[in-house]
């Protein structure tokens, strides 16, 4: 998909006129007393959790935000794999990958090697060195993109005004305060001020009271500020700058993903956006002093500008239209708690542990630099881990001590991300070294073993390679807990770990013969899915015919999952919902789709559901025999025996178990949530 030819302009590029491209929203309404969820902030973090809560009528959620209106500019642009994979779960994967830029190979600049050296006053070109391909195949079923920001905002959006809840955000309200009331009797304990600054009603201060709030502010985050907490860390004392252009040059990958070391003008990083033109430089700066700050260079755009043509020398760079620049600062902070429940060693007699009532995600929690394109996916995977949590226990799912795991997960996660952000940034802003000097198995050495002030390219391409799977967003783990199993069954599918995100793979739907990702049946709605792999000799017939028997393993869970008191379904699904409200389960059987018999099979794999009672087929899954791609195969799930595989909401393997292990089943769940 083409745009930006003639220019700039934002918003959707199917609207051919860009000034109709916006709607001015009217002001805002007066705001509730009181509200279950108050989300500070429409950011990529907030507007992932409200697009969650958005799903659920019952709860009331607002999002405020101090910009006028919808953000038209956005920062970020990288998405990762991973963050596809939970953009299929809100249904828009497919209109991301439309519009962006699919990064398919990464190209690799250092300076030429000359041998005949001359004195000269021109800088020493650069010569490709290598092209990798991005990430691996079939690290996942999406592809690394880019697209800008606001954009991602946009379809966030749409899916928030068209879901159940219609939530549109309260613009012109400036976060203030907030105090929080720990009495137990308190259903709503945090006030909140917050200022509104709309022309009609500038200065007008509001208050309101809420179950829970979300600070999604921002790295300058004044919920973070009403919390005591800090960002802790360290300046690298290296600055970046960073410009979205149009632009004419002979550069021959400037439509590639593209690393360059120069010898003299420093380091620049090649980030080709969406739209088939326009393409995002980073170019790194003089160091910075020990006290100094960015702000204090008066660096202008035509400074970048020429700090990239002289390290694109020989190459021209003739910039004809900047959409947005800007001049930043490297450094790793991070939060030591991302809710405002003291740590232990901040308990005192009168101060007893309690469940949290404030939260703060993405920026607001942590920052880093841009380079490995993990900031915006990293603060979404927030607000997914935490949104599910909040409508359970919202609606009488779950325990509030629940909400303690989110802290504990991304917290974890956010600490990862900083440690590998700070050795790739390091190695981004150092010089290359003398090829000459190098010894002949420098490609072989490993970022250990790199100098703190020089980095040879093949190094840099090699941390590359081996962390392609940290930057596509597929190696985050949850670390046991009571919502993530320890692995004492993990034999029995290796390909799914636990704690890690559910690794999808191809399957056929027993009724249309759909050819479909098993994965993408997995939707924001805040449901646990149970994927039953039948064993070889079971083919789900509840009848003893054909090879099943009454005693088959898969007819044998669902009887236990659709009779039993005990078990999750019976215990856990509010009366009058649908059995698979809170717990959705699927099969999946190795034969091929045309020697199954769906109506054969037990009832609960053909759930009767709405109010019409009409029949869901979209249970049964085999084997996709046709392509070759046995999921079987592709995630090491044992044949003989089957498994179960429990995920979570926010699509991350939380247990694996035998077929039979349906009290196991039962205990895992008792765990956190409360009897209907």
């Amino acid at each position: 998909m083409q745009f930006h030819l003639n220019g700039y302009h934002a918003g959707d590029p199917d609207i051919a006129d860009p000034e109709a491209r916006f709607d001015n929203a009217p002001p805002s309404p007066s705001m509730p007393f009181e509200v279950d969820v108050l989300i500070v902030g429409c950011g990529p973090a907030g507007l992932t959790l409200a697009a969650q809560l958005a799903a659920f009528p019952e709860i009331n959620t607002r999002i405020i935000d101090a910009k006028p209106g919808r953000l038209t500019m956005g920062q970020a642009d990288g998405i990762a794999c991973r963050t596809m994979e939970m953009f299929a779960a809100f249904g828009f994967a497919e209109r991301v990958m439309r519009e962006a830029y699919w990064v398919n190979e990464v190209a690799f600049w250092e300076p030429a090697a000359i041998s005949d050296p001359v004195i000269s006053d021109q800088p020493t070109p650069i010569t490709r060195s290598r092209i990798i391909q991005d990430t691996e195949d079939g690290l996942s079923e999406f592809p690394h993109v880019i697209l800008n920001q606001a954009r991602v905002h946009d379809f966030f959006l749409d899916v928030m005004a068209k879901s159940p809840a219609a939530i549109t955000p309260d613009y012109a309200r400036v976060f203030r305060d907030l105090t929080i009331d720990n009495d137990a009797d308190n259903t709503h304990p945090v006030t909140v001020t917050m200022t509104r600054t709309d022309a009609a009603h500038e200065g007008e201060v509001e208050t309101l009271r809420a179950r829970y709030v979300v600070g999604c502010d921002g790295a300058r985050s004044q919920v973070r500020r009403a919390l005591g907490h800090r960002l802790e860390g360290d300046s690298a004392n290296k600055a970046w700058g960073v410009m979205d252009v149009l632009a004419v040059t002979d550069f021959p990958d400037i439509r590639r993903k593209a690393i360059i070391h120069s010898a003299e003008a420093g380091n620049l990083l090649i980030i080709p956006r969406e739209g088939g033109y326009l393409v995002r430089i980073y170019i790194e700066l003089e160091a910075l002093g020990t006290e100094e700050r960015v702000k204090n260079r008066n660096i202008t755009a035509d400074h970048l500008v020429a700090a990239a043509q002289n390290v694109f020398h020989p190459y021209q760079f003739d910039v004809r239209q900047i959409a947005w620049w800007s001049v930043y600062e490297i450094g790793q902070r991070l939060c030591a708690k991302f809710d405002d429940v003291p740590t232990d060693d901040m308990l005192t007699d009168d101060m007893p542990a309690r469940t949290p009532h404030v939260f703060i995600a993405g920026d607001a929690c942590h920052t880093h630099s841009p380079k490995a394109g993990q900031g915006m996916n990293v603060s979404m995977g927030d607000s997914f881990n935490l949104g599910w949590k909040l409508a359970a226990v919202l609606r009488g799912q779950a325990s509030p001590q629940l909400l303690h795991s989110y802290s504990a997960e991304r917290q974890a996660v956010a600490s990862e991300l900083i440690d590998f952000d700070r050795e790739l940034a390091t190695m981004f802003s150092t010089r290359p070294e003398d090829r000459a000097s190098q010894p002949p198995n420098a490609a072989e050495t490993t970022p250990e073993t790199v100098p703190e002030t020089e980095v040879d390219p093949a190094v840099l391409q090699a941390y590359f390679i081996k962390h392609a799977r940290y930057t596509a967003g597929t190696l985050f783990r949850y670390h046991p807990s009571s919502i993530t199993a320890t692995p004492d069954h993990q034999h029995l599918a290796t390909g799914f770990e636990i704690g890690m995100r559910f690794h999808s793979a191809p399957v056929i739907r027993l009724a249309d013969a759909l050819s479909m990702q098993l994965g993408h049946v997995i939707q924001a709605a805040g449901r646990w899915h149970l994927f039953a792999f039948a064993g070889a000799a079971d083919d789900g017939r509840d009848d003893g015919t054909s090879g099943g028997t009454k005693g088959g393993t898969i007819a044998a869970l669902c009887r236990f999952l659709a009779d039993d008191p005990a078990a999750p379904l019976r215990a856990y699904t509010p009366a009058g919902a649908d059995i698979d409200a809170v717990l959705d389960v699927r099969a999946i059987f190795q034969q091929p789709h045309g020697a199954l018999a769906a109506e054969q099979m037990h009832p609960l794999l053909l759930p009767v559901k709405g109010t019409l009672g009409l029949r869901d087929y979209e249970k049964i899954f085999a084997v996709d025999h046709k392509v070759g791609a046995d999921i079987y195969d592709m995630r090491g799930i044992n044949r003989d025996s089957g498994c179960m595989v429990l995920v979570r909401p926010d699509q991350h393997v939380a247990h694996i178990l035998p077929l039979d292990a349906h009290d196991a089943l039962g205990r895992f769940f008792a765990g956190f949530m409360i009897a209907q």
